[in-house]
Protein backbone atom coordinates (compact mmCIF):
# COMPACT_ATOMS: atom_id res chain seq x y z
CA UNK A 1 0.00 0.00 0.00
CA UNK A 2 1.42 3.36 -1.00
CA UNK A 3 1.28 6.53 1.07
CA UNK A 4 -1.36 7.82 -1.34
CA UNK A 5 -3.54 4.78 -0.66
CA UNK A 6 -3.32 5.54 3.03
CA UNK A 7 -3.98 9.23 2.56
CA UNK A 8 -7.08 8.86 0.45
CA UNK A 9 -8.40 5.88 2.41
CA UNK A 10 -9.69 3.94 -0.56
CA UNK A 11 -12.73 1.81 0.23
CA UNK A 12 -14.75 -0.43 -2.04
CA UNK A 13 -18.00 1.47 -1.55
CA UNK A 14 -16.34 4.83 -2.07
CA UNK A 15 -14.61 3.59 -5.20
CA UNK A 16 -17.85 2.34 -6.69
CA UNK A 17 -19.31 5.83 -6.47
CA UNK A 18 -16.10 7.53 -7.55
CA UNK A 19 -15.46 5.40 -10.59
CA UNK A 20 -18.99 5.85 -11.88
CA UNK A 21 -18.56 9.63 -11.65
CA UNK A 22 -22.32 9.93 -11.26
CA UNK A 23 -22.04 13.59 -10.23
CA UNK A 24 -20.98 14.51 -13.75
CA UNK A 25 -23.28 15.86 -16.42
CA UNK A 26 -24.16 13.47 -19.23
CA UNK A 27 -24.89 14.39 -22.83
CA UNK A 28 -25.66 12.26 -25.85
CA UNK A 29 -22.66 12.12 -28.13
CA UNK A 30 -24.37 13.79 -31.09
CA UNK A 31 -25.90 16.68 -29.17
CA UNK A 32 -23.14 18.02 -26.96
CA UNK A 33 -21.71 21.47 -27.71
CA UNK A 34 -18.44 23.11 -26.77
CA UNK A 35 -20.32 25.51 -24.48
CA UNK A 36 -22.03 22.66 -22.65
CA UNK A 37 -18.70 20.95 -22.08
CA UNK A 38 -17.10 24.19 -20.97
CA UNK A 39 -19.87 24.92 -18.47
CA UNK A 40 -19.65 21.41 -17.03
CA UNK A 41 -15.87 21.54 -16.61
CA UNK A 42 -15.49 25.02 -15.17
CA UNK A 43 -14.21 24.65 -11.60
CA UNK A 44 -16.23 25.98 -8.71
CA UNK A 45 -14.13 28.59 -6.88
CA UNK A 46 -12.80 27.34 -3.57
CA UNK A 47 -12.28 29.59 -0.59
CA UNK A 48 -10.03 29.78 2.40
CA UNK A 49 -11.36 30.75 5.78
CA UNK A 50 -14.86 30.76 7.22
CA UNK A 51 -16.78 32.26 4.32
CA UNK A 52 -19.71 30.40 2.80
CA UNK A 53 -18.87 28.03 -0.04
CA UNK A 54 -16.47 25.15 -0.76
CA UNK A 55 -13.50 25.26 1.58
CA UNK A 56 -10.00 24.80 0.23
CA UNK A 57 -7.60 22.51 2.07
CA UNK A 58 -4.07 23.56 1.04
CA UNK A 59 -2.54 20.35 2.39
CA UNK A 60 -4.96 18.10 0.53
CA UNK A 61 -4.56 20.20 -2.61
CA UNK A 62 -0.78 19.81 -2.43
CA UNK A 63 -1.07 16.05 -2.05
CA UNK A 64 -3.43 15.90 -5.02
CA UNK A 65 -0.99 17.90 -7.12
CA UNK A 66 1.88 15.63 -6.07
CA UNK A 67 -0.06 12.55 -7.08
CA UNK A 68 -1.13 14.02 -10.43
CA UNK A 69 2.48 14.82 -11.17
CA UNK A 70 3.35 11.14 -10.73
CA UNK A 71 0.93 10.13 -13.48
CA UNK A 72 1.69 12.89 -15.97
CA UNK A 73 3.48 11.72 -19.10
CA UNK A 74 2.82 8.12 -18.10
CA UNK A 75 1.54 5.67 -20.65
CA UNK A 76 -2.05 4.68 -19.96
CA UNK A 77 -1.09 1.04 -19.82
CA UNK A 78 1.52 1.67 -17.12
CA UNK A 79 -0.99 2.82 -14.51
CA UNK A 80 -1.52 0.31 -11.72
CA UNK A 81 -4.94 -0.62 -10.39
CA UNK A 82 -4.17 1.38 -7.26
CA UNK A 83 -3.31 4.47 -9.31
CA UNK A 84 -6.47 4.10 -11.37
CA UNK A 85 -8.46 3.92 -8.16
CA UNK A 86 -6.73 6.98 -6.76
CA UNK A 87 -7.55 8.95 -9.90
CA UNK A 88 -11.20 7.93 -9.56
CA UNK A 89 -11.23 8.88 -5.88
CA UNK A 90 -9.99 12.37 -6.69
CA UNK A 91 -12.27 12.70 -9.70
CA UNK A 92 -15.38 12.04 -7.60
CA UNK A 93 -15.51 15.65 -6.38
CA UNK A 94 -14.27 17.41 -9.51
CA UNK A 95 -16.17 19.06 -12.39
CA UNK A 96 -16.82 16.40 -14.99
CA UNK A 97 -18.86 15.40 -17.99
CA UNK A 98 -19.82 12.05 -19.49
CA UNK A 99 -19.66 12.64 -23.23
CA UNK A 100 -20.67 9.17 -24.41
CA UNK A 101 -18.19 9.36 -27.26
CA UNK A 102 -18.94 6.23 -29.26
CA UNK A 103 -16.39 3.88 -30.76
CA UNK A 104 -16.72 1.24 -33.42
CA UNK A 105 -17.38 -2.21 -32.03
CA UNK A 106 -14.26 -3.96 -30.74
CA UNK A 107 -12.20 -0.94 -31.84
CA UNK A 108 -10.50 2.22 -30.60
CA UNK A 109 -11.63 4.10 -33.71
CA UNK A 110 -13.99 7.00 -33.03
CA UNK A 111 -17.41 6.42 -34.59
CA UNK A 112 -18.16 8.94 -37.33
CA UNK A 113 -21.27 10.10 -35.50
CA UNK A 114 -19.13 11.04 -32.48
CA UNK A 115 -16.46 13.07 -34.27
CA UNK A 116 -18.43 16.33 -33.71
CA UNK A 117 -18.43 15.63 -29.95
CA UNK A 118 -14.66 15.13 -29.93
CA UNK A 119 -14.28 18.38 -31.87
CA UNK A 120 -16.51 20.15 -29.34
CA UNK A 121 -14.33 18.74 -26.57
CA UNK A 122 -11.22 20.10 -28.25
CA UNK A 123 -12.76 23.56 -28.55
CA UNK A 124 -13.86 23.53 -24.91
CA UNK A 125 -10.50 22.40 -23.52
CA UNK A 126 -8.79 25.08 -25.60
CA UNK A 127 -10.82 27.84 -23.95
CA UNK A 128 -8.67 30.34 -21.99
CA UNK A 129 -10.87 29.89 -18.89
CA UNK A 130 -9.58 26.31 -18.54
CA UNK A 131 -5.94 27.19 -19.06
CA UNK A 132 -3.71 25.52 -16.47
CA UNK A 133 -6.14 22.71 -15.71
CA UNK A 134 -5.27 19.03 -15.80
CA UNK A 135 -7.87 16.78 -17.38
CA UNK A 136 -8.47 13.08 -16.91
CA UNK A 137 -9.70 11.27 -20.01
CA UNK A 138 -11.21 7.96 -18.91
CA UNK A 139 -12.04 5.20 -21.37
CA UNK A 140 -14.82 2.63 -20.87
CA UNK A 141 -16.00 -0.43 -22.80
CA UNK A 142 -19.17 -2.51 -22.98
CA UNK A 143 -19.44 -5.83 -21.13
CA UNK A 144 -18.71 -8.09 -24.10
CA UNK A 145 -15.40 -9.93 -23.78
CA UNK A 146 -12.93 -10.63 -21.00
CA UNK A 147 -11.77 -8.19 -18.36
CA UNK A 148 -8.14 -8.09 -19.50
CA UNK A 149 -9.04 -7.46 -23.13
CA UNK A 150 -11.55 -4.76 -22.27
CA UNK A 151 -9.09 -3.07 -19.94
CA UNK A 152 -6.62 -2.75 -22.79
CA UNK A 153 -9.35 -1.59 -25.18
CA UNK A 154 -10.51 1.15 -22.81
CA UNK A 155 -6.94 2.36 -22.46
CA UNK A 156 -6.52 2.53 -26.24
CA UNK A 157 -9.77 4.47 -26.54
CA UNK A 158 -8.60 7.03 -24.00
CA UNK A 159 -5.29 7.28 -25.87
CA UNK A 160 -7.16 7.86 -29.14
CA UNK A 161 -8.96 10.88 -27.69
CA UNK A 162 -5.75 12.29 -26.21
CA UNK A 163 -3.93 11.92 -29.53
CA UNK A 164 -6.80 13.59 -31.38
CA UNK A 165 -6.83 16.54 -28.99
CA UNK A 166 -3.08 17.00 -29.19
CA UNK A 167 -2.88 16.74 -32.98
CA UNK A 168 -5.94 18.81 -33.86
CA UNK A 169 -6.11 21.36 -31.02
CA UNK A 170 -2.51 21.66 -29.88
CA UNK A 171 -3.30 20.63 -26.31
CA UNK A 172 -0.32 19.79 -24.12
CA UNK A 173 -0.01 16.08 -23.46
CA UNK A 174 1.12 16.71 -19.90
CA UNK A 175 -2.29 18.27 -19.18
CA UNK A 176 -4.14 15.14 -20.32
CA UNK A 177 -4.00 12.10 -18.03
CA UNK A 178 -5.48 9.03 -19.68
CA UNK A 179 -6.88 6.06 -17.78
CA UNK A 180 -8.93 3.01 -18.69
CA UNK A 181 -11.57 1.24 -16.60
CA UNK A 182 -12.52 -1.54 -18.99
CA UNK A 183 -16.00 -2.89 -18.35
CA UNK A 184 -15.86 -2.28 -14.60
CA UNK A 185 -18.18 0.76 -14.68
CA UNK A 186 -20.97 0.22 -17.16
CA UNK A 187 -23.30 3.13 -17.82
CA UNK A 188 -26.17 0.75 -18.52
CA UNK A 189 -25.72 -2.11 -16.07
CA UNK A 190 -28.94 -3.78 -17.22
CA UNK A 191 -27.66 -4.06 -20.78
CA UNK A 192 -23.93 -4.49 -20.76
CA UNK A 193 -23.71 -4.88 -24.54
CA UNK A 194 -25.37 -1.53 -25.24
CA UNK A 195 -23.10 0.84 -27.27
CA UNK A 196 -23.78 3.54 -24.66
CA UNK A 197 -21.22 1.78 -22.48
CA UNK A 198 -18.45 2.43 -25.03
CA UNK A 199 -17.70 5.96 -23.93
CA UNK A 200 -15.18 8.48 -22.61
CA UNK A 201 -15.51 10.61 -19.51
CA UNK A 202 -13.60 13.87 -18.98
CA UNK A 203 -12.78 15.35 -15.56
CA UNK A 204 -11.21 18.69 -14.71
CA UNK A 205 -8.77 17.76 -11.95
CA UNK A 206 -7.47 21.27 -11.29
CA UNK A 207 -8.87 22.73 -8.05
CA UNK A 208 -8.81 26.49 -8.52
CA UNK A 209 -8.30 28.34 -5.25
CA UNK A 210 -9.23 31.93 -4.46
CA UNK A 211 -8.70 33.71 -1.17
CA UNK A 212 -11.88 34.57 0.71
CA UNK A 213 -12.70 38.20 1.30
Amino acid sequence: MTRFDKFFGLKAITLTAALSMTAGLAFAGDNVSANQILDALKPKPATRGLSVGPQADPTAHAKEATFLNTVRNRSTRSLSMGEREQIAELAATKPKIDLEIQFDYNSADIAKTSVPSVQALGKALSDPSLKGSTFVVAGHTDAIGGEEYNQGLSERRADTIKKYLMQNYGLNGTDLVTVGYGKSKLKDTANGADPINRRVQVVNMEAKTTASK
